[in-house]
């Protein structure tokens, strides 16, 4: 090619760009060209998600958003906060209209024996408290994480939020490993006294005696307590095993896989807090000397044989003398 055609073709060229670069009809002249480009909203329309490149091992990175984060995005910024505020405050108003219309389930203290007999030794309470301390600042953290920004934000300032959600996260992540631990000493002491039987089907027939001034009779275990053993265990694997996938994420599941884990760590995180209260308002304010049982771990020998009585007659069985009867000690008046 002669140097006269490379000279020609090159001011082609440059005319062709001259001409281009000129303002379109209709737009502002000096128009940025950027303002011109296809948006997100276009993109995502022409393609299931956007997807860079990465010059790191990881492909996964590449991947910019994708409709299913926005779908993520929908139900943790709308669906979820309705689905806690309805589980957790529905049952608190429940507890609230069931405490002043049937009361605190009381013991006639001219029943009361004097006489304790051993509830839950102490490797027992050990238990059931490293599990309920754990899951209560696990419960408070994770709720965090859903009204913290809509309730204690506004009250207490972005930066005072910030530090307090930071120490919450480390929070929640280091205290999953005792709940877990505590799941499986439960598992473990209890399991065996916590299968169903057909005393429990009359247990829940007669209402468990909240229903009735009937107490029907139970085992070391009621149906009700049942129940939420149950709940506990089956609640509580779920929790632990969706909150390790998210504690590494990325490590077993694409990012899909961490925003369904998320919604199921969420969803039945809030019921299991919902079902908990229920339980902590029994051993409470619900029913007078319950709180013995996991407080000394000795409980009134009446209180026993009212609400588990065949679990009295079985520990008296195993021995004439009924070694599981502590000595005569007064109780405190209420």
């Amino acid at each position: 090619m002669s140097h006269t055609i490379r000279i020609a073709l090159a001011a082609l060229v440059l005319s062709a760009g001259a001409v281009l670069a000129q303002p379109q009809p209709g737009s502002p002249s000096g128009q940025n060209p950027t303002t011109r480009a296809v948006n997100e909203e276009q993109l995502l329309r022409e393609f299931e998600r956007l997807d860079g490149r990465v010059t790191i091992p990881d492909s996964k990175a590449a991947t910019l958003e994708q409709p299913q984060g926005r779908e993520w995005r929908t139900f943790r910024e709308g669906w979820l906060p309705w689905i806690a505020g309805i589980a957790i405050l529905g049952m608190l108003l429940a507890l609230v209209i069931f405490y002043f219309t049937k009361g605190r389930v009381r013991l006639d203290h001219s029943e009361e024996s004097g006489t304790k007999i051993l509830r839950f030794n102490t490797f027992e309470r050990f238990t059931h408290w490293l599990t309920a301390s754990s899951f209560i600042v696990l419960g408070l953290t994770g709720l965090n994480y859903i009204f913290g920004k809509r309730i204690l934000m506004p009250l207490i300032g972005p930066d005072a939020f910030s530090a307090l959600s930071q120490w919450g996260k480390y929070a929640h992540n280091y205290l999953a490993w005792p709940f877990m631990l505590g799941i499986l000493f439960m598992m473990v002491v209890w399991l065996r006294d916590n299968i169903p039987n057909r005393v429990d089907a009359a247990w829940l027939k007669a209402g468990g005696g909240f229903l009735g001034d009937a107490h029907p009779s139970a085992g070391r275990f009621n149906a009700g307590q049942k129940i939420v053993f149950w709940i506990v265990m089956l609640g509580g694997i779920a929790m632990s095993v969706t909150g390790i996938i998210l504690m590494f994420p990325i490590s077993a599941v694409d990012v899909n896989g961490i925003q369904l884990n998320q919604a199921i760590h969420a969803i039945i995180g809030v019921l299991f807090v919902a079902a908990i209260l229920a339980h902590i308002y029994i051993g409470s304010l619900g029913m007078e000397g319950a709180y013995d049982a996991m407080g000394s771990g000795e409980v009134d020998l009446a209180w026993a044989r009212r609400h588990h009585d065949l679990w009295v007659e079985e520990q008296q069985a195993k021995t004439a003398s009924g070694p599981q009867l502590g000595g005569s000690r007064p109780i405190p008046a209420e």
